[in-house]
């Protein structure tokens, strides 16, 4: 089918999701959880495919993003069902006002209608926000990545057949066969048949929707992610923070990529952020953090000189700028400077100081003492995520049930006139 036909047979679907109960939408997912899981040898073949045409294209940390097993398919259908097990955000009365005149004002919340969400090479992504889209009463549309693609289309088949069996048209969820930049246009300028556009991947896709799309996009993804260790922090703490934050899985959103350390201890923790980043990792025979430092760091430790855009580089991979500040006051300015707004940490033990941070960083999630890893819908209790939306209308940080919809007004009178 070409784009256009998809979004069509999207849109005939929407009544079907409107009209849906809570039940309705509950069995549905379960049965779609079940259907990933049963699923999960024609999953594994198609993504083989999809993995051994991307080997020698993209990097092994790109690789690890595309790679599924039969325990991320299980975590994949275990966010299915999480989500199933959250409440209805559709149809709640978020205020009642009644007038002099006698008129009754409910402001409702109403599913968004169709949703198209474009996205790269995570597999996962596509049954995540199949789920979301689906408890919030919304259609969506999936146009994921070339090197995702065979994987998408199995993960798709499998969650449609779980649509089925619960009585509800395959149409629900969708994905685009044209993996061109032809496809993404399409979407941007689909006004009439697209309710709301989410790009999740690098900064040249998010920047291409947010200047071109014709309907209403919501802005998400690029995350430089930065950890400020001030002189009142546990050090040990730091470290463990960093670590987790920097290699636990550096090819996603909410991975560290700057550090920013007190003057006052730059001699001491310089040298601990090099062994163990560095040196312990090799030693165990784990990939290493490459520090690429500025001119104040490169004086107490050895590593690769920050070169101009270092500071302004999201790079998914074992790389980390590394820059000495004089205050945490300095720190925040830094990252007013330099960060995309999504999510950055401070490591202190000075209330106060801990304090005075989260006021000054303007980020959709502010950390102290905890690593940035945790921006995740999964871990702050959504399911999952449709996003990480880092501007501030409307949605804001991880995205789940409740961002996905919008509201309506219902009054109600007895016959009055104006």
């Amino acid at each position: 089918m070409t784009t256009q036909e998809i979004l069509k047979a999207a849109r005939s679907a929407r009544p079907a999701l409107q009209q849906a109960d809570t039940d309705k939408k509950n069995t549905a997912l379960l049965a779609m959880a079940d259907s990933l899981w049963s699923s999960r040898a024609a999953i594994l073949a198609a993504n083989a495919k999809d993995m051994d045409a991307a080997k020698g294209r993209i990097s092994d940390v790109m690789l690890d993003r595309l790679a599924l097993t039969e325990d991320r398919i299980a975590g994949m259908a275990g966010g299915v069902r999480q989500v199933a097990a959250l409440p209805d955000p559709v149809g709640k009365t978020l205020r009642t006002v009644e007038r002099p005149n006698g008129i009754v004002i409910e402001k409702r919340s109403v599913p968004m209608g169709v949703v198209a969400i474009i996205y790269e090479s995570r597999p996962n992504v596509t049954s995540d926000a199949a789920a979301l889209a689906l408890k919030s009463g919304n259609v969506c549309v999936l146009r994921g990545g070339k090197d995702a693609f065979h994987s998408a289309n199995a993960i798709v088949e499998a969650l449609r057949q779980g649509l089925e069996q619960a009585g509800l048209p395959r149409e629900a969820v969708n994905l685009i066969q044209d993996t061109t930049r032809q496809s993404a246009n399409e979407l941007m300028t689909a006004v009439g048949l697209v309710d709301l556009l989410i790009p999740r991947g690098g900064a040249g896709l998010i920047r291409s929707c947010v200047e071109n799309a014709l309907v209403p996009c919501i802005q998400t993804g690029t995350g430089i992610c930065h950890v400020y260790v001030d002189k009142d922090a546990d050090l040990n703490m730091a470290l463990n923070i960093i670590e987790n934050a920097k290699t636990s899985r550096p090819s996603v959103c909410n991975a560290e990529e700057v550090c920013l350390i007190h003057r006052d201890i730059a001699d001491i923790f310089l040298p601990m952020l090099k062994k163990r980043l560095a040196e312990d990792r090799a030693a165990k025979g784990m990939q290493p953090v490459e520090l690429r430092l500025d001119k104040a760091a490169s004086a107490i430790i050895d590593g690769v000189p920050a070169g101009d855009t270092d500071f302004d580089t999201e790079f998914l991979d074992y790389i980390l700028a590394v820059g000495i500040v004089d205050s945490a006051d300095a720190a925040a300015a830094h990252i007013s400077a330099h960060s995309t707004g999504h999510s950055d940490c401070i490591v202190t033990a000075n209330t106060q100081t801990a304090e005075n941070f989260i006021t000054l960083v303007d980020s959709a999630a502010v950390y102290w003492n905890v690593s940035t890893r945790f921006t995740d819908g999964g871990e702050f209790g959504l399911g999952c995520e449709m996003g990480i939306s880092t501007q501030k209308l409307h949605a804001r940080g991880p995205m789940g049930l409740e961002e996905l919809c919008s509201y309506k007004y219902v009054i109600t009178g007895d016959g009055q006139v104006r």
